[in-house]
């Protein structure tokens, strides 16, 4: 591998490592809130409430902000030096703070409203509207918390140090365990629990960063700079990336307020299986997403349009290399591993039936999902928020057209249906593209190279198929099964000379958290 894709496997796996670490522990704090709330009132009160401050995160903090922020920060660091790029930061900062607390109380006042928008469906059961109204208001203040810590999250990757970052999401998934462990069972509303679970995980989210950004004196000094043209820039390349990065995020807003529409407990069933499509978003997508920013905008800003193009293509090709097998594996165990992880307590059977639908029709989608992880970053390394914007906008009503055909025949399966629809359309949008950024960035080798990958995935579906039995029995049958299963596609991409093989161990040994922050060296 050039150095290049070194440093590029290297981030990856550091940020891989850690998403996937933080994602087997939000497997553990959804096993414990699903049996302690399963599918009913309460857990869909709780997500669609979540859902709003979690949404905002997206569009005003770790996606718009990094995408804007990245960019312009890293050209500040190679150009002017650290001192100038504390400064920049320490701005930022001040005026981001302002901002969040401006956005929290308006939405801590507009909740009621942003409910009945989101959830119509739910005013037929008072009691329920109310419940999610109140949960709505008590975890806005998440937002303040998680968006300086996204920016935060900015300051360090450009700067080179990964891990931290994204082992804070664990901060949450504590927070949730212990608050719906020792909390939930001494309140009379037991899903208030969660909400101080949300809270305190925000809060440890934003302190745990911290050491690592002392050690690197950043930020600069902090104050609010409204009139600051590099500032103002920032806000501006924000306001569409909010959009073209969040579109993920738009489509299951579109689903949560359909399905609440459907029967009780269609909005916790998609969530849960959403939860299982993420694993391989967090830990591929946007890991190799997270790593490929700061090289990719260092590569346009010295004008190395080769480099940037490489770094995509290696990014790109990992991707789908890693997300092929995760996309055959759900489809094929999607009731097993739902029975494993979930079906205790209050989850029944039903649920996990009902949830596997689902969840196979969201793994449908998964390639694109993750693809667009990856081509997203190259717009923003280009300082472009507004291209992704208009794709994007394209793909939300080609979800929504889908959704009001397929949620009739299907229910709540319909909808995760109309979302890999959507993202199918946003793929050939973004890749389609890319050409006037990167130049002819997909050559004669991908047909081979894609041929490959593809053998490899059929085989491993059809030794998926032939366990399937195995899986049923669950437990430990279910864990061979899937362990197999995997097995088969790495032998079969070996005997096939996918190169990814060599480079996806080289990632996986590179999964390590560094003793100290590390990070090139800029002088002015």
């Amino acid at each position: 591998m050039t150095a290049e894709r070194r440093a590029l496997a290297r981030a990856a796996g550091v940020v891989g490592g850690a998403t996937l670490l933080s994602r087997l522990l939000g497997f553990v704090r959804d096993m414990v809130i699903a049996g302690r709330f399963g599918a009913g009132m309460r857990a869909d009160a709780f997500f669609v409430a979540f859902r709003l401050p979690n949404m905002l995160r997206e569009l005003l903090g770790e996606g718009a902000l990094s995408a804007a922020f990245i960019p312009l920060f890293t050209a500040k660091l190679a150009a002017h030096g650290r001192d100038e790029a504390r400064a920049l930061a320490g701005r930022v900062l001040g005026t981001l703070v302002v901002a969040l607390i401006l956005v929290v109380l308006a939405g801590v006042v507009t909740a009621p409203l942003l409910i009945r928008v989101q959830a119509p469906g739910f005013a037929a059961t008072p009691a329920k509207l109310a419940l999610t109204i109140a949960l709505a208001q008590l975890m806005f203040p998440y937002l303040l918390c998680i968006g300086v810590a996204a920016l935060l999250m900015g300051i360090l990757n450009a700067f080179d140090h990964f891990a931290t970052p994204a082992l804070a999401p664990t901060m949450l998934n504590l927070g949730l365990i212990v608050a719906t462990l020792a909390l939930a069972p001494r309140l009379a509303e037991p899903a208030f629990a969660l909400a101080v679970g949300v809270l305190v995980g925000g809060v440890a989210q934003l302190l745990i960063q911290l050491p690592p950004l002392r050690r690197l004196g950043a930020p600069g000094p902090v104050r609010v700079a409204l009139r600051d043209p590099e500032v103002r820039r920032i806000g501006r390349l924000m306001l569409p990336g909010a959009i073209g990065l969040a579109i993920t995020q738009v489509n299951q807003v579109l689903g949560t307020l359909l399905a609440s529409f459907l029967g009780e407990g269609s909005v916790a069933h998609l969530y849960y299986a959403f939860r299982l499509v993420q694993l391989p978003i967090g830990v591929v997508g946007v890991a190799l997403a997270t790593a490929a920013l700061p090289p990719l905008a260092r590569a346009v800003a010295a004008g190395a349009t080769a480099e940037a193009r490489a770094t995509f293509v290696a990014a790109l090709r990992m991707a789908l290399f890693l997300t092929l097998p995760a996309l055959v594996g759900l489809v094929v165990f999607a009731p097993a591993i739902l029975r494993l992880l979930f079906e205790r307590g209050a989850f029944g059977p039903e649920a996990t039936l009902a949830t596997a639908a689902a969840l196979r029709c969201y793994a449908l989608g998964l390639a694109c999902y993750v693809a667009n992880r990856v081509a997203v970053p190259v717009y923003h390394a280009h300082q472009d928020t507004r291209t992704p914007v208009r794709y994007g906008a394209v793909a939300v009503g080609c979800n929504l057209m889908a959704c009001v055909v397929l949620m009739g025949p299907l229910g709540a399966a319909g909808i995760a249906a109309a979302t890999a629809v959507g993202s199918a359309v946003n793929s050939l949008l973004l890749f389609r593209g890319l050409r006037t950024r990167l130049g002819p960035w997909a050559d004669a080798t991908w047909a081979a190279w894609g041929a490959r990958v593809l053998v490899a995935s059929g085989a491993m579906g059809v030794v998926s198929l032939l366990l399937r039995p195995l899986a049923a029995g669950g437990g430990g049958g279910t864990v061979a099964a899937l362990a197999i299963s995997a097995g088969s596609y790495v032998v079969a991409a070996t005997v096939l000379r996918c190169p990814e093989v060599r480079e996806a161990w080289g990632l996986a040994r590179r999964v390590r958290l560094p003793r100290r922050t590390g990070g090139p060296s800029y002088s002015r």
